[in-house]
């Protein structure tokens, strides 16, 4: 994954032209100087502009960038929710309007139908997109609620759930149908700490599992970003471009318990909070 022609590291006062560097190698999803705009009452708001930025299969990408930077129109305009104002979005290669039902979507809302069960919720896309039958579908669904640690939990409602568990069974009705892009928006954000983490470890060990599975991830949290990510793209304030984009070369697997020990996450950590410092500062340096 690479961002052509980022923000310079003074901030986005001096914003780059908008073009796109095309690079080698069989990308997954490819925005190419992709803006986004909206009208609204006081006239047209710009949320994306110009963003550059290539994921190739099988690559955890994480995005961070200040509240309001437009990370989560980034996730609507690659799933098809949003098309471009301008600029191109292409799928394996190829240019893809609509919804890309090859994506699976997870938000920071659990979004579980309260009138079914943990199971019948797993099982519903498998459904829709008419996978098996309903065995083949119950037995898929029971393997994936046993690997996270559900397996006792298969005839509750979700008001019988806590937040995490909640949020694993959110995560597992996407993995059932085995869509080949998962996007991510703030999974983890309205649980407590200790869940956080035990949820970065499940998704590390569903990942490995999965390694044909390309994914998206949002996040505030730096430490997740890079407790996560292969590569963190860090957005600019709005509107929205990719100021970097940071290789984390931390090996797998991860002990996401233990992992901001090693200096090389420290310096990561760093380098992040630098950038999103500035951005806070209005890009100017002051």
């Amino acid at each position: 994954m690479s961002a052509a022609n980022p923000i310079p590291a003074g901030g986005n006062t001096r914003r780059p032209p908008c073009t796109f560097n095309a690079e080698t190698g069989a990308p997954m999803i490819e925005l190419k100087s992709v803006t986004r705009a909206f009208n609204s009452d006081r006239g047209e708001v710009v949320a994306l502009e110009c963003i550059n930025l290539t994921i190739r299969q099988g690559e955890f990408v994480t995005i961070v960038g200040p509240s309001g930077c437009g990370k989560s129109t980034v996730l609507n305009v690659i799933v098809g929710l949003l098309e471009p104002t301008s600029g191109e979005k292409l799928y394996r290669g190829k240019p893809l309007r609509g919804v890309n039902h090859d994506i699976g979507y997870v938000t920071q809302q659990d979004n579980l139908f309260p009138w079914r069960t943990v199971i019948e919720n797993v099982t519903f896309g498998l459904e829709m997109r008419g996978i098996g039958n309903r065995s083949e579908r119950q037995d898929r669904a029971h393997t994936l609620l046993k690997r996270v640690g559900l397996d006792g939990f298969s005839d509750h409602y979700r008001h019988e759930l806590s937040g995490g568990m909640r949020q694993r069974v959110n995560i597992v009705r996407t993995l059932a149908y085995e869509p080949k892009v998962i996007l991510l928006d703030e999974p983890f954000g309205p649980l407590d700490a200790q869940t956080r983490l035990n949820l970065q470890d499940l998704l590390m060990r569903l990942r490995a599992e999965r390694p044909e599975t390309t994914f998206v991830f949002i996040t505030h949290d730096l430490a997740e970003a890079i407790t996560l990510g292969d590569r963190a793209a860090v957005m600019s304030a709005r509107p929205g471009r990719i100021r970097d984009v940071i290789e984390v070369p931390l090996e797998h697997p991860r002990d996401v318990y233990t992992i901001n020990t090693d200096p090389r996450f420290r310096a990561l950590f760093d380098r992040l909070w630098e950038h999103l410092a500035e951005e806070m500062r209005g890009g100017d340096g002051s």
